[in-house]
Order: C-alpha cells, then structure tokens, then sequence
C-alpha cells in the first residue's frame, strides 16, 4: 500500500469522490470484506458490492487474500493506498496553473502554486512507482507566530532574500548532466481548529 495515491483520471476521481466509496477507502486501509463491510457501515452487501466493483474497475482497491467460506470464495480487499488526492489534471482544461503575472500575495495563486505541485509530482511519483525508482523530492513544513503584520512583512522580504541568494549560488545554467528542480514556498495562515504542529521553545525546526 503507497502512503498517498494521487488520482488524475476524470472517471477514477467521480469513483472515489463519491460519499458512500470515499467511507470505502477509508475502512478499506486494513483489508475487509464486503459483508464485513456491509455491517460496519450499515448498507445492503449487494450495495457495497456494487460500489467495490467501481473502485476495483479503477484501481482504487485491490485483492488483498481470498478464502472459502460454505462453498463460496470470499475476497479481502484493500485501498491501494492510505490516502488520496485528487490532481488538478481530472479538471482538463479547468485546472487552475499560476499565471507569471499574478500577485504573489494574492490565495488564488498560492493555491494555483499548491496544484502545480499536486499534478506535476503526482504524475512523476505515479512514474516512478511503475518503475520501483524513487523520485527525488524534497520538502519542508514549520510553523511560525507572527508577532504583527510588520514582523509578517519583514519575514517575507528576508525569505525571497535568502531564497533568492541559494538559487543564485546553486544555478547552474550550463551544467550537462542538470535537471531542471522546481522550488515552491508558501505561507498561509492555518485554519482554525487546526493544530499547527507548533515549533519547540528553542525555535523548533523544519520537519
């Protein structure tokens, strides 16, 4: 099982959105059976099995172990993975992608940025998975308390500074055996409710 699948079929996306098979996948990271299904979630075995079939067709679920049981054979399925996204690439021509243009503190382009990410490494990740190769990535995630707009601000011009300092250092324009990396940063307030993972009292760390 991969730890998270990145969905970029159109038909594969309907499968696994709707309600009934979205709580399919999620019981579905242990293996289970359709009947044992049928009882945990209070719906007709017929039911489950129809909405099995549909995420079966489109690889969302897969055989996990078989055994007979009075005569008949009875299937353990599992999700393929623990969690999935679902890429900007099952819209088509609808998905959102930054414009040069836009502006940078605008959460219409951080969220055209984070699509980006989704649909490009997804279909990279989904690549290399075929090929049991490892896609080299790399991320970062801290958290920060701002102490007022100002302090918000100063951070942001020392960031691009910095970020801007490792690119021109790093660059390498005619290396021949270099590979073009794409370096994304963002920073958003965090939804209420949400925990933020605060850093340490020492300052904490990037995770």
């Amino acid at each position: 099982m991969r730890d998270v699948d990145v969905i970029a079929d159109p038909a594969s996306a309907a499968a696994a959105l709707d309600p009934v098979r979205a709580r399919l996948l999620a019981e579905l990271r242990e293996p289970a059976s359709a009947s044992a299904l049928a009882s945990r979630l209070g719906v007709p075995r017929q039911r489950i099995n129809y909405h099995l079939r549909l995420l079966e067709k489109h690889g969302l679920v897969e055989v996990a172990a078989t055994r007979a049981w009075g005569g008949l054979t009875e299937r353990q399925l599992v999700a393929t993975a623990a969690g999935y996204v679902v890429s900007p690439e099952a819209l088509g021509a609808a998905a959102s992608t930054p414009r040069p243009s836009a502006d940078r503190m605008s959460a219409a382009y951080v969220v055209a940025l984070a699509a980006r990410v989704v649909a490009e490494v997804g279909g990279m990740a989904r690549n290399a998975a075929r090929r049991r190769t490892r896609l080299p990535v790399f991320g970062l995630d801290a958290a920060i308390r701002f102490g007022s707009p100002a302090d918000r601000a100063a951070f942001a011009d020392e960031l691009t500074t910095a970020v801007n300092r490792l690119v021109s250092k790093y660059h390498d324009e005619r290396a021949p055996d270099g590979r073009w990396q794409r370096l994304t940063l963002s920073v958003h307030p965090v939804p209420k409710g949400v925990d933020p993972g605060a850093p340490r009292e020492d300052g904490g760390e990037f995770r």
